[in-house]
């Protein structure tokens, strides 16, 4: 348990932080899974209409910090490519 003024005020702040990195997580987590499905299926054109979602949940999870940026990157380059080899 925090003592003092500041260490409560930063358990406020980190508990405050968790619930939107969450937020952001989950919301990359959903579009990864709704692309993943479609390249399941084979559909690589619902593939590539989902995929503006996936980098902007990539994007606004990186810009908060609660993804590394290199890491949104990497992720979006896996998805793109795998979405590439499936138009083929």
């Amino acid at each position: 348990m925090a003592k003092t003024r500041s260490a409560k005020k930063a358990q406020r702040v980190a508990s405050r932080k968790r619930v939107f990195n969450a937020r952001r997580k989950k919301a990359v987590k959903d579009a990864m899974k709704n692309i993943g499905k479609s390249i399941e299926g084979k559909s690589a054109a619902e593939a590539a209409a989902l995929l503006p979602a996936l980098h902007k949940a990539l994007d606004k999870a990186a810009k908060g910090g609660t993804i590394k940026k290199n890491t949104a990157a990497r992720m979006k380059s896996r998805i793109a490519k795998r979405i590439a080899a499936l138009a083929k």
